[in-house]
C-alpha cells in the first residue's frame, strides 16, 4: 500500500487532472475550503478522480466566492480499483449511510443492493449514496469510487450470477462455517460478500444459496449484529484472510 499524506484535505473533483490544470472547485468545496477549514490563498489540497491519480493543488480564490486549484504536481499514481463487491439488503437512511461509509474504507469496490424476502425498505436516494462514498474516499485515501448498483432483486442477481466469482454468505444460523476455515481456500478468487437484512433472510432464501456451488456460507460469530456492524464485521473478515489485507498468489478459475 503506498504512503499518503494523512493531514492535507484530499477533494474528489469530476475531471481530469494533469500538471497544470485549473480546476474551479463546486460552491459547496469552496464554502468548505474557505470558511470551515480557514485556508487561504497558496494553501494546499489533494486531489482525485477516480482515474488520474492523486494531485497537489494551490488554492486560489475565483470571483466573490469561488474558489480555483492549480494543479501541481501528482503524489500517488492510480491505483487499481478494488474487486471486492459488497451485496446488502437496503437500510433505514441512517444506517445506511454509516454501512456506505465503512463498506468504502473496508475496500469494497462495489455497492450492490438487493431486495430480499424481509428488505424493510425498498427506495435508495442513490445520489446520497454516492456521496457518502465519496465522503469516505476523500478521508481515507481511497482513490477509486465503487460502483453503486440499482437495487435488484436477489433471486434475479444470483440467477445472472458471473462464472468465476464467489459469494461469502453471512449467515445467521449456527451451523454456519467457522469463516477461518471457510475463507482461506477462497484467496485469490474474486470475491463478494452478501449481508442480509435486519430481518434476517428467509428460510427459502437460505435454502438456496446453501445450495448454489459459488456460495460459501459463513458465521460472523455467537452474538446478533445489527447489519450496519455486519458489514463491518465480514468485510473485514474476508479482507483479512482472502482479500487484499495479505498477499495473495493470482488463481485462475477453472473454465
Amino acid at each position: 500500500m503506498e504512503r499518503y499524506d494523512f493531514r492535507t484535505k484530499r477533494l474528489f473533483v469530476e475531471v481530469p487532472l494533469a500538471a497544470g490544470r485549473q480546476v474551479e472547485a463546486s460552491p459547496g468545496q469552496s464554502n468548505y475550503l474557505f470558511n470551515v477549514l480557514r485556508l487561504k490563498a497558496g494553501d494546499h489540497v489533494l486531489l482525485f478522480n477516480g482515474a488520474d491519480g492523486e494531485w497537489r493543488a494551490e488554492l486560489a480564490p475565483a470571483g466573490r466566492r469561488g474558489c480555483r486549484l492549480t494543479v501541481t504536481d501528482q503524489t500517488r499514481p492510480q491505483s487499481p480499483a478494488s474487486d471486492l463487491w459488497y451485496l446488502f439488503a437496503p437500510l433505514r437512511q441512517a444506517r445506511l449511510d454509516y454501512m456506505a461509509q465503512k463498506a468504502v474504507e473496508m475496500g469494497a469496490g462495489a455497492l450492490l443492493p438487493v431486495i430480499t424476502a424481509h428488505t424493510q425498505v425498498g427506495r435508495l436516494n442513490m445520489a446520497r449514496m454516492r456521496a457518502n462514498a465519496i465522503e469516505a474516499a476523500e478521508q481515507c485515501g481511497v482513490l477509486s469510487l465503487p460502483e453503486i448498483g440499482e437495487p435488484r432483486p436477489l433471486n434475479q442477481v444470483l440467477a445472472g450470477w458471473p462464472a468465476g466469482r464467489h459469494l461469502v454468505f453471512c449467515d445467521e444460523t449456527p451451523d454456519a462455517a467457522d469463516p477461518l476455515a471457510a475463507l482461506k481456500p477462497l484467496r485469490g478468487w474474486p470475491l463478494a460478500v452478501l449481508v442480509g437484512p435486519e430481518g434476517g433472510f428467509s428460510a427459502d432464501e437460505r435454502d438456496r444459496l446453501r445450495a448454489l456451488p459459488f456460495v460459501t456460507p459463513v458465521a460472523l460469530g455467537p452474538r446478533i449484529l445489527r447489519a450496519d456492524t455486519a458489514a463491518v464485521a465480514a468485510l473485514a473478515l474476508v479482507q483479512a484472510l482472502a482479500g487484499d489485507w495479505r498477499a495473495a498468489p493470482a488463481r485462475v478459475p477453472d473454465s
